[in-house]
């Protein structure tokens, strides 16, 4: 298993409690799929960077995990479908770019 974060923007359309239990549905499909989560942390409310469907704040969720590739294509194709995901961002973090020699 590989080591991943994941980023999840959420709607702010909905309140902090739903938004809440959209986070906690990626953590349970993230356990249904054999996944390992090592911390989460809610962010909660925040000013966007730039207007994202009209909307200039979100909710920021961050999951800190280990999963299988086939785990995290499952789960960023299960967000991808999510109503109250505007965005996601899934990376590893040990992998850095190489440097030109």
């Amino acid at each position: 298993m590989r080591r991943y974060e994941m980023l999840l923007l959420i709607t702010d359309r909905i309140d902090e409690e739903a938004a809440i239990a959209a986070f906690d549905r990626a953590k349970e499909i993230l356990a249904e799929q054999g996944g390992n989560l090592l911390e989460d942390a809610w962010w909660g409310r925040r000013k966007l960077g730039y207007e994202i469907e009209k909307r200039d704040h979100g909710f920021y969720g961050v999951l800190d995990f280990e999963a299988t590739p086939e785990a995290v294509s499952e789960l960023e194709r299960l967000m991808k479908i999510a109503d109250d995901v505007v965005r996601f961002k899934t990376v590893r973090p040990e992998v850095r770019v190489r440097r030109s020699a």
